[in-house]
């Protein structure tokens, strides 16, 4: 990849993650009945959590995750490789949303652009995607031409661009994804994944 792929869109980072372990902590959440895309969350706002605790206020501005606090699902407790990884960036910066995406065998995801989704949006949050379940005919398609994401990578894709996601394979396409808080020691990991790309 040329160093334009940042200005340009897509980052590898220098992650790698154990794809057994994190497919037998997702098999444990429960992902069994849906239609064609299933999202169970890992991290979620405080409230959602644990429904004891009061609403946050009213924001301005929900794009950055700074108007509530945010926490782990019980579920995770039984989850202790997937709670490592996010630890590992928690170590870092403040994460917020964390979730994996199942996309059905044979379905795909419109293209589509997430507004707040990108380093380069003011009072944004940065999503991170680590594939764990990719069958052969699986595409993400980045401003029209497809990433190479393989299980176990983790990639930041600027998701203020244009995308979809397209399953031609006879398996599930299952992802972890992690929002989190850009901050100068995220903004200088990606950067220098992408001129060491």
């Amino acid at each position: 990849m040329s160093v334009a792929a940042v200005a340009n869109d897509r980052v590898r980072l220098p992650f790698t993650f154990d794809v057994e372990k994190m497919k037998a902590e997702v098999k444990t959440l429960g992902m069994n009945e849906f239609i064609y895309y299933n999202v169970i969350p890992l991290r979620a706002p405080a409230h959602q959590v644990d429904p004891s605790l009061p609403l946050p206020p009213p924001a301005d501005d929900y794009a950055d995750g700074t108007w509530t606090e945010w926490l782990n699902i019980p579920a995770m407790a039984s989850t202790p490789y997937l709670t490592s990884i996010i630890d590992k960036f928690q170590e870092h910066t403040r994460v917020t949303l964390v979730r994996v995406l199942r996309l059905a065998a044979g379905n795909e995801v419109k293209e589509h652009t997430d507004p707040t989704l990108g380093l380069e949006v003011e009072r944004s949050v940065v999503r991170l995607t680590i594939p764990i379940l990719v069958g052969d005919e699986v595409d993400f398609f980045l401003n029209g031409t497809p990433v190479p994401m393989q299980p176990g990578e983790c990639w930041y894709l600027r998701l203020t661009d244009p995308h979809k996601v397209v399953n031609g394979s006879t398996t599930d396409r299952i992802n972890l994804t992690i929002d989190m808080a850009p901050n100068d020691w995220l903004r200088n990991l990606i950067q220098k994944a992408a001129t060491n790309d």
